[in-house]
């Protein structure tokens, strides 16, 4: 190996410390349970974690939270999110039959309360369905079979 393969090797190898650090800096400033679930910190013991509503939380915000997640971790907090998100876009249509002037908005609240009321349906069946809703668990679903 010649001495500029060893140079880039190493601004490569310290570069990916300062961004992995940095990563898992901004998981935990940013409130990220998933990341501080696998760092074994109980994120449920500090209320404004546990009690964080998504609806109030900006596309961004939700996004930052996503990043780092994968698989059913993944899951449950996009689901959780994107349920919010749908539930503001329904309450958002339902305002505008009252509001709206033009057909072509009042047509578009029609097809957003249709559509994102299925899909609202849809996700809490799948978070009952996968265990995502920890209060909703029977006791007959924790027996060992």
């Amino acid at each position: 190996m010649n001495k500029e393969n060893s140079m880039f090797g190493i601004i490569g190898l310290l570069l990916g410390v300062v961004v992995a650090g940095f990563a898992a800096g901004q998981a935990v400033n940013s409130n990220n349970t998933g990341m501080m679930r696998m760092m074994g910190i109980n994120y449920q013991e500090i209320p404004q974690l546990a009690e964080t509503d998504h609806s109030s939380m900006s596309m961004a915000d939700m996004n930052k939270v996503l990043e780092p997640l994968s698989g059913d971790v993944f899951d449950k907090a996009f689901i959780e999110m994107m349920v919010a998100h749908h539930e503001g876009a329904v309450d958002m249509a339902e305002l505008i039959p009252a509001r709206a002037s033009h057909d072509e908005v009042k047509q578009l609240g029609v097809e957003i309360i249709s559509a994102q009321t299925k899909e609202i349906a849809n996700m809490k069946q799948w978070q009952k369905d996968w265990g995502y809703i920890d209060h909703e668990i029977t006791p007959m679903q924790h027996e060992v079979h």
